[in-house]
């Protein structure tokens, strides 16, 4: 048996398309020759690490990363379908490769107990790094705060649903609004406005966690998804996100000016979709609204 098993490693070693398995938790068990020199990565790199954090950074054809927001073999190991996709994954020098990959499961008794990813390169060019990441930030990212974007936000969410009801991990969804925004654009121009939402901005880069991810959901409305391990995390995070907001100063002539935020924090559950959670936060968002405002309600 240890023989055959050697055998077939051989020939997959031997074959012209890269190919690497991954367990449940996206762990890489094994990682071809082929894959070493499309990637410019070799197994003993490879090998051992989780895809997220295996420096592969693929982005698919919109610009979306892959390995954080919405991954194709997440999704595999989720359904059990089996997928194709056309993307990009970043070579060991820096430049990008465009790859077309075939995933599908691997099975145990019936139970799901991996994934495997078959990848061509399928195309001759590469592609400068720095042009594809700016492609990338362009299409995933907000112009004026630089924080990910609306589509950015989804597809992060859509991927932490689906995490959830796989592994049962915990995630916190927090919607926050500017008080009486447009009055301030109209008293102080919007000038003072864009400075406002770029001062925010600055003060969530500097209070964000590996995990998490917040973005600027539209206007003056900004969203927060936060991996939690308990449900009580929630109030916590929004209540420092809402003094984070109160504290951020703008300097205007010789004084300083700050805005408040109402803010909805709500936890992920059962039957949760990407509608229904979203719905329900920005339910809890104008909650604090008629509270009075510069307030956060959990539900």
């Amino acid at each position: 048996m240890k023989e055959m098993e050697e055998l077939y490693l051989s020939i997959i070693n031997h074959l012209p398309d890269g190919i690497y398995f991954v367990d449940n938790e996206r762990k890489i068990h094994f990682w071809n020759k082929a894959a070493e020199k499309i990637t410019g990565y070799s197994a003993d790199e490879i090998v051992g690490k989780n895809c997220q954090n295996s420096r592969l950074n693929h982005i698919d054809q919109k610009g979306r990363p892959l390995c954080s927001v919405s991954c194709p073999l997440f999704a595999t190991l989720s359904d059990g379908k089996n997928r194709r996709e056309n993307i990009f994954v970043r070579h060991k020098k820096g430049y990008r490769v465009p790859v077309s990959t075939n995933i599908f499961p691997l099975r145990k008794n019936g139970k799901i107990i991996g994934a495997v990813e078959v990848f061509t390169q399928n195309s001759p060019a590469v592609y400068e790094d720095s042009l594809v990441e700016h492609l990338a930030d362009l299409a995933m990212h907000d112009p004026l705060t630089r924080l990910p974007n609306r589509r950015y936000l989804e597809s992060f969410l859509e991927y932490k649903i689906s995490e959830y009801m796989r592994f049962g991990r915990l995630c916190a969804v927090l919607m926050g609004d500017i008080d009486n925004f447009r009055h301030f654009n109209n008293h102080y121009g919007h000038e003072a406005g864009d400075r406002v939402l770029v001062n925010i901005a600055s003060s969530i880069k500097g209070n964000m966690r590996r995990d998490d991810l917040i973005g600027r959901w539209g206007g003056e409305e900004f969203v927060g998804i936060y991996s939690i391990r308990k449900p009580e995390d929630g109030a916590v995070i929004g209540e420092k996100f809402r003094q984070m907001v109160f504290h951020t100063d703008l300097p205007y002539g010789e004084a300083s000016l700050r805005v408040s935020m109402s803010i909805g924090v709500t936890v992920i559950c059962a039957h949760d979709t990407l509608e229904t959670l979203m719905n329900r936060v920005d339910h809890l968002m104008y909650q604090s609204k008629k509270k009075g405002k510069n307030c956060v309600t959990v539900g």
